[in-house]
């Protein structure tokens, strides 16, 4: 298994998860989101955590914008440079429901004085979904996502999604839900990772399409007015080749710490059964930002 740290928190970074702890998002495989970090991830190109009507037709309507970052730095015997960035935006009006999410998580280190820095985490996220609630419990939606990770080989990989979720708890600060339906994914691979497979004499071609069934489940609790608690799972099966099968997690957890700001944790755990040739099949991300609520 290989952990990365998108922020680049090591001892830092643990300090950071303490004292947000102490003081008590939304990716993107898909399609889940976190609630206010990212991990390169945050991973956007992960599901949505939004509830459709209960009662009256606009008893929900909203709109939610808001922003995070984070970074480190270090100098010295040993040199790093880590950032993560993440925005978000949801609109709800009467059983319609939009999202949009970016994120972002770059890191370059040098183990010794004399080496120059190499970059060590290089990925990028982008998601849009559309939600039609049909009932108090049942919406249909569609999203789009695609990534960008340097690697995990990709140039690019584009997932569209049309599904239905089914909501089991929807009320003001608790969903509980689950998703399902089909997914395409569209890879374009790195040319470096091309080469080093022909190398060994796997012959890989630039792109591929998979044809997957999708399933998820998410949670959100906003636990106070300050503190608030998201989590997701998915599944993604290759419908025609058993072997090529994902599975993502992301979970996050956000405490106020006034006058709009936040202080959030968030994890990503991205495990692919079949991934390119020299790369590991499993990815996790911790990542602590301070994010700002613009809406």
């Amino acid at each position: 298994m290989k952990t990365r740290l998108a922020t680049s928190f090591g001892p830092l970074g643990a300090a950071f998860l303490l004292a947000s702890a102490a003081a008590a998002q939304d990716e993107p495989a898909g399609l889940m989101k976190q609630e206010a970090a990212t991990g390169g991830a945050t991973d956007v190109a992960s599901g949505g955590f939004e509830a459709p009507v209960e009662a009256e037709a606009d008893a929900k309507d909203n709109t939610e914008a808001n922003i995070s970052a984070g970074a480190l730095l270090t100098t010295g015997n040993a040199r790093s440079f880590a950032a993560t960035g993440a925005g978000k935006y949801r609109m709800r009006r009467g059983p319609n429901q939009f999202s949009a999410a970016l994120a972002a998580n770059y890191a370059r280190s040098a183990a010794d004085p004399s080496s120059d820095t190499e970059t060590t985490v290089e990925n990028y996220q982008g998601k849009l979904r559309y939600d039609r609630f049909i009932s108090n419990n049942v919406a249909l939606f569609l999203a789009l996502s695609g990534r960008r990770d340097r690697f995990q080989g990709l140039d690019l990989r584009l997932n569209v999604d049309p599904g239905v979720a089914y909501y089991f708890i929807d009320e003001k600060s608790t969903q509980l839900w689950a998703e399902g339906g089909y997914d395409l994914q569209y890879d374009v691979r790195r040319d470096e990772n091309i080469e080093a497979a022909a190398l060994t004499g796997e012959n890989l071609d630039k792109t591929e399409t998979r044809h997957n069934g999708r399933l998820f489940a998410g949670y959100e609790n906003n636990i106070s007015e300050n503190v608030s608690f998201s989590t997701g799972i998915e599944y993604l099966q290759d419908v025609q080749e058993g072997k090529n099968r994902r599975f993502n997690w992301d979970a996050g957890l956000s405490s106020s710490i006034g006058k709009g700001f936040s202080l959030a944790t968030t994890f990503s755990l991205k495990y692919d059964h079949n991934p390119l040739p020299n790369v590991e099949k499993t990815d996790t991300i911790t990542a602590v930002s301070l994010v700002y609520k613009l809406l």
